[in-house]
């Protein structure tokens, strides 16, 4: 039996051995070395609209061919150091490293470690970044094919121009001008270390991309200057005087000018979440479709530079988000005027107040309580509320009394003195839960007091555009998201969106809350927004001392936000653009109008569902004993 035991194993072993020799014999004789040249002009990654239109690029390649004569021995000492100390005398590839890489993919693992020079310049020239099998095999063949055509000298000087060292440099020439200021030819031998250190992962090198990167460039280049002692290219009194130089400040590219660089800046951001690294995006030669319409983005930049105050302060800001109800897609972003400038996206990542853009939280809490459009409250101004147990004193915007007035008129014309009430009746708590599952998210503090129907806290204008699309998808709640598809080199798909979504609302509370908001636009202090000349449904908001000012607002087709506001919260807009009053209704409302013009020009006009008249017709008198029923 054991006999038998043995033969079998050997039989499997010699059938394994035949059957890898031939399907490695088919590769050999079926891969071909592409035209190094399509390289060169492929891999940068694409980001593209929804429609296919380009974007731009990142990763567009930074290059200087340089021969390998006019590259010093201390670089070229620095980069075998670093990656193949035996390079010139060892074979196209490394088993050991093969064999290891199989193993660990077998297991479970990553296929990495243990490529020679060689194999590195076959797998960034030639091949896509996937960690398979299939792929490993493709870089032994043409490693070897590479090394059967080309001499050693010939391989590296291709490496050395070819290889990606991060900030959007490829080659060592690039690479000197980007981390040095200088050419290859003029780097002392700690600057050529550096430069050998941070190719091998730029993302986690180099030191001015993020935190904690110094430190491993730091150990990394001990580990260089090591190899190049062990390997006799520098003798202990150099490596003595070698200290650790000062690398140049990360410079911005191109690229990335204007409001288009927010919206890249954005996508990159996203593709790190989902698990894509820096170096495969610059290397890659992904192509990233994102969610964008082309259209609604283009009607969002025309809107705001039309719309822009003539002599606003070099503080302003504006952000614009704009989503597809019902599914997340991000339509449009304007992070402003130019990412250059400022990185900061004032979309996605500034906060401010969005004062009465939060009531509509507070009405839908109390029409899930069953209180009604129809019900009674007084509107006069200033009242004094309790806020546990201490005085709290709200007035009217202008400080304007309105008497008795039903919550749809107060809805109209955002009355505070209606909506803290409210607020206090329904309970804070629930007006707070009601913001997180319209898509407020946890980030954003709010805290469960009165004012907090007011708009006191500092989402993004982005979450409010959510919260909004919510209503517009009448009360499903979905998850942001900008990027739809990711394409590889080999056009394989690597990753698609899936909405994700959420039912948190029901459609009669929807209906009408989404009859009120329409008010906003018909009857109150929306009214820019009637030019847009279909259904629409909205609310303006104004922080306190008109330090910030929104319009968010929605159709069934899109909902967006358009926040103004300025770097220093203290300061106030009013003055800007001429105007004494820097409200919701103006600069917002009329950005919204133009944006909303621009991206739904050719589609049909949709209506709201009518309203459900929750909580009945007839009127209900608020008092602070409870309530009292009127007859119609």
């Amino acid at each position: 039996m054991r006999k038998l035991l043995i033969r079998s194993a050997v039989f499997l072993g010699g059938f394994a051995f035949i059957a890898g020799s031939v399907l490695f014999a088919l590769a050999y004789f079926t891969v071909k070395i592409p035209d190094p040249n399509a390289y060169v002009n492929s891999q940068s990654t694409i980001i593209q609209y929804s429609n296919g239109s380009e974007i731009g690029r990142v990763g567009t390649q930074n290059r200087q061919i340089v021969p390998l004569a006019e590259i010093p021995l201390n670089v070229r000492h620095a980069v075998l150091a670093a990656e193949d100390r035996g390079f010139y005398s060892n074979r196209a590839f490394s088993v050991t490293g093969i064999l290891r890489a199989i193993l660990n993919n077998l297991k479970g693992g990553s296929l990495q470690g243990g490529s020679t020079i060689t194999q590195q310049y076959a797998k960034t020239a030639f091949l896509n970044p996937s960690r398979t099998i299939q792929r490993k095999i493709k870089e032994l063949v043409i490693s070897i094919k590479l090394e059967n055509q080309l001499s050693k000298d010939q391989i590296f000087e291709s490496y050395l121009n070819t290889i990606y060292f991060g900030r959007g440099s490829y080659g060592v020439m690039t690479a000197s001008q980007q981390y040095f200021n200088r050419n290859v030819d003029q780097l002392t031998n700690a600057q050529a270390a550096v430069i050998a250190s941070i190719l091998r992962s730029p993302g986690l090198y180099d030191p001015a991309f993020k935190k904690g990167n110094l430190e491993r460039l730091q150990g990394r280049f001990e580990y260089v200057k090591k190899g190049m002692i062990d390997a006799g290219w520098l003798d202990k009194a150099a490596a003595a005087k070698m200290k650790f130089p000062t690398v140049a400040p990360r410079a911005t590219s191109g690229q990335l000018s204007g409001p288009k660089g927010h919206i890249i800046e954005a996508v990159t951001k996203e593709l790190a979440k989902l698990g894509f690294s820096q170096d495969e995006l610059l290397v890659g030669g992904l192509v990233i479709k994102t969610t964008l319409d082309q259209k609604a983005q283009q009607s969002a930049v025309d809107a705001v530079n039309k719309f822009y105050p003539v002599g606003a302060p070099a503080d302003l800001r504006i952000g614009l988000a704009a989503i597809r109800p019902g599914t997340g897609e991000v339509l449009a972003l304007y992070g402003g005027r130019d990412y250059l400038e400022r990185q900061l996206n004032d979309a996605t990542q500034s906060i401010t107040q969005p004062g009465s853009n939060f009531k509509p939280f507070a009405l839908i809490a109390a029409l899930e309580q069953g209180i009604p459009l129809t019900s009674m409250w007084n509107g006069d101004s200033p009242q004094t509320f309790d806020d546990a147990g201490k005085p709290y004193e709200v007035g009217n915007y202008g400080e304007q009394g309105w008497g008795q007035v039903s919550l749809l008129f107060a809805t109209e014309h955002s009355i505070n003195t209606v909506y803290v009430p409210l607020g206090i009746k329904v309970g804070p708590a629930a007006v707070v839960d009601v913001a997180r599952r319209a898509g407020i998210p946890e980030s954003v503090a709010m805290m469960p007091t009165p004012s907090v129907v007011l708009g006191v806290a500092s989402p993004h204008v982005i979450d409010v555009a959510n919260a909004y699309a919510t209503f517009a998808a009448q009360g499903v709640k979905s998850k942001p998201y900008l990027v739809s598809q990711v394409i590889g080199s080999n056009k394989g798909i690597l990753y698609e969106a899936k909405p994700e979504t959420q039912e948190v609302f029901s459609k009669e509370v929807m209906a009408d809350l989404t009859y009120a908001l329409k008010r906003v636009v018909t009857n109150g202090t929306g009214t820019a927004a009637l030019a847009l000349g279909r259904p629409a449904a909205g609310k303006t908001g104004t922080s306190q001392s008109d330090a910030s000012a929104w319009f968010s607002a929605y159709t069934p087709q899109i909902a967006a936000s358009v926040a103004f506001f300025r770097d220093n919260a203290t300061l106030t807009l009013n003055g800007i653009g001429g105007m004494n009053s820097v409200t919701g209704g103006s600069f917002p409302a009329r950005i919204w109008t133009a944006f909303m013009k621009g991206a739904l020009k050719g589609e049909p006009v949709m209506e709201f569902p009518a309203p459900t008249n929750i909580g009945g017709l007839d009127p209900i008198v608020m008092t602070s004993g409870g309530t009292q029923h009127q007859k119609p």
